[in-house]
């Protein structure tokens, strides 16, 4: 309704009079019809996000996170150590993750996550983030990459209901991004998938998504490489959430279109597997099943495990690789076992050899020995291009005995799915499953519907939400992986012929059994001068757990205090972990600018500041010359660092003590100068 000369009902509504009490009842009219205005204006609105969200057949993105105007604040990457393994801490988002690595670099991962939340590596190491300027995104974001490297990333837009999905592409891993295009049309969960093999369809994009009136799903492709997307086909069913596309070979590469469909009752899934092979312009049937029953319980017509809403979606993906089982395509899913309401989810797969006509038998991915006392559920799927290698990640209860809380497992199946490798423990801290600081409501709560995962030759990278502290944090990790750890973390070296040695320390695996390479390099780089470096045992090591010695050299180098950088590195690169050691290089003529200052006896002084996080400073006064030690041990007794100051003048010294590497507590340093011992305490806070 608009207020024009053509609307003569609402100009008679609100044709003012000449006298004061007319012109008061016409301000009061004016004033309720605006009133009712906006409020029908404002119940449409919320009524199609809140039956949407609320409705089973839909994994929308709670209106809380829609609606948001306040800008999300992302704290810088991070590295979470535990036990030498590394969880790389991205940011905060809101869930959904997934992530795609380039075919022509196998250290170039792309991830996104809700709503527009996305992060790069061109090193595998460290992350960055350049969103594309996408116009209304709603969510579900899915990646996906082409033969050549170009990177395609999908999420749904729209206004008061979902309109479709838009691509965003880019050439150079996110760095700069190329016009975005409108794609599919519909109104929930979209997938994506490129054509990476040298077949007649290289390079084509896929994507599907249900459509608006949720009585099937639709079909469309690039042949362009991004530039533009046309329909080609439409799906008849009565689907529920989870529509998946992935391509595989026929008797060339790339000759599949796989797509399954997710249909039937919320607790009781028909799974639909059609094939194309024309490259996405038609589809047949292949085979209609009913594997899946309730994930874990019914609440509010939802699957949920823990309060955290979930869903038996099939993961479907084929074998592109040249091995054994090319041409194999795979389909996972969680589902209770025993089947029932009320009980513990399991991850099942199975596969075909004959392009989805048929089906192998379930085999149970997850291998704790009392799964049905264990949640195990939100599966993600991958399967190497090069080697054939089938990943699968989910989240899993069995450490936790009130199953309250979840860790990140994987595995891999190298005999096409006939078993899976033994379970490892993927997240290296315990979440909490229901998290209720996480911002978002909902009885089940929504905390993401699927995570990604994604692979090179040697190893995967797996994709996540976690809940550890309360947030949407987003994270990533190696699978399979080692552990490193360097010791000490920090010393002390004489500017102009030092030496001191690191220990290399890989303490542990995760299923890694490839040869890694040690680098030693240094930052700041000396103004004068320059460290060498010698490996006495060698800078490669390929049987663990394992040790390698990096003997470093100082060749003249300005006085002052640098980092050695220790990296380690699989055969292309990946996985790579770095390490910090704290080098303070003291000048040959012994002491500091203080060293001149008259003291009258020996003595170690309280740190400063204390506590403190991550550096202190530690002081001392030497009544002769002495060769100078600090020894910093933890509660137990431990030596955690040894700073070697070599021989000081008389007078007031001090050193820097940083602790980056060190987990917070009580630690004690000790000084030893000639005849004289001292130990004090100090208190690091993290």
């Amino acid at each position: 309704m608009f207020f024009n000369d053509k609307n003569i009902k609402l100009k008679k509504f609100l044709k003012p009079k000449e006298d004061f009490m007319s012109k008061r009842i016409f301000i009061i009219k004016l004033f309720i019809f605006l009133v009712f205005l906006s409020t029908v204006i404002f119940l449409n609105h919320s009524s199609k996000i809140y039956s949407d969200y609320d409705n089973p057949l839909v994994d929308r993105v709670p209106y809380e996170v829609l609606d948001q105007t306040v800008p999300k604040i992302t704290p810088l990457p991070t590295i979470v150590t535990i036990n030498g393994f590394d969880n790389f801490d991205i940011g905060v988002d809101f869930a959904e993750a997934h992530i795609s690595i380039n075919p022509t670099n196998p250290k170039a991962f792309f991830t996104a996550y809700n709503i527009n939340g996305t992060h790069y590596t061109t090193s595998g190491h460290a992350f960055a983030s350049n969103n594309p300027p996408f116009s209304g995104p709603r969510g579900d974001p899915v990646t996906a990459y082409d033969s050549l490297g170009r990177l395609y990333y999908e999420n749904m837009y729209g206004s008061t209901s979902i309109l479709g999905t838009k691509v965003a592409k880019s050439d150079n891993n996110s760095l700069s991004w190329l016009p975005i295009v409108n794609a599919n049309v519909g109104r929930d969960k979209n997938w994506l998938a490129a054509d990476q093999t040298a077949g007649p369809y290289s390079n084509y994009v896929y994507s599907t998504m249900t459509n608006s009136s949720l009585n099937g799903a639709n079909f469309v492709r690039s042949t362009n490489r991004g530039v533009s997307f046309s329909s080609t086909y439409s799906f008849s069913f009565s689907p529920l959430p989870g529509t998946m596309v992935c391509v595989g070979p026929t008797g060339i590469s790339g000759g599949a279109v796989y797509v399954v469909g997710n249909s039937g009752s919320t607790f009781a899934s028909t799974y639909i597997f059609y094939r194309s092979l024309d490259g996405g312009n038609s589809f047949a049937t292949r085979s209609t099943v009913n594997w899946a029953n309730y994930v874990g319980t019914n609440v509010n017509g939802r699957n949920s495990v823990e309060n955290m809403r979930t869903r038996p979606y099939p993961f479907i993906a084929a074998d592109n690789s040249f091995g054994p089982y090319r041409k194999r395509l795979y389909c996972v899913y969680a589902s209770n076992d025993p089947p029932g309401n009320g009980n513990k989810p399991d991850i099942f797969s199975r596969y075909s050899t004959n392009q989805g006509t048929s089906w192998s038998s379930a085999v149970k991915v997850n291998d704790d020995a009392s799964t049905q006392n264990h949640n195990q559920w939100h599966p993600a799927i991958w399967c190497d291009k090069t080697t054939g290698r089938f990943y699968v990640q989910w989240m899993d209860t069995r450490d936790t005995p009130t199953s309250d809380s979840a860790y990140i497992y994987a595995s891999y199946s190298s005999n096409g799915g006939v078993s899976f490798v033994t379970n490892q423990r993927i997240s290296n801290k315990k979440m909490k499953i229901n998290c209720t600081t996480c911002g978002v409501s909902g009885s089940p709560r929504y905390q993401g519907d699927y995570n990604g995962i994604t692979s090179n030759e040697y190893t995967s990278m797996l994709a996540w939400t976690d809940f550890r502290n309360g947030n949407f944090g987003s994270y990533t990790a190696y699978f399979p992986d080692y552990a490193f750890t360097v010791s000490p973390s920090s010393d002390s070296i004489n500017s102009t012929n030092g030496s001191i040695t690191i220990n290399l320390n890989i303490p542990a695996v995760k299923l890694w059994s490839n040869t890694i390479t040690f680098i030693t390099q240094f930052t700041p780089t000396p103004p004068t001068g320059y460290f060498s470096v010698v490996y006495p045992l060698g800078n490669t090591l390929s049987s663990f757990p394992g040790v390698r010695k990096s003997r470093i050299t100082s060749n003249n180098v300005s006085p002052g205090t640098y980092n050695a950088v220790l990296t380690v590195k699989g055969p292309n690169g990946t996985p790579v972990h770095q390490r910090f050691v704290t080098l303070y290089a003291y000048p040959t003529v012994t002491g500091t600018s203080n060293s001149n200052v008259i003291v009258n006896k020996f003595e170690l002084h309280q740190n400063f500041p204390n506590p403190f996080n991550p550096s202190t400073r530690i002081e001392y006064n030497l009544l002769k010359e002495s060769v100078v030690k600090i020894t910093v041990y933890d509660v137990l007794g431990k030596v955690v660092s040894e700073m070697k100051r070599g021989r000081q003048a008389p007078g007031k010294q001090f050193v820097i003590f940083n602790a980056s590497n060190l987990a917070g507590g009580v630690y004690y340093y000790k000084l030893q100068a000639s005849e004289f011992t001292d130990v004090k305490k100090m208190l690091l806070l993290k």
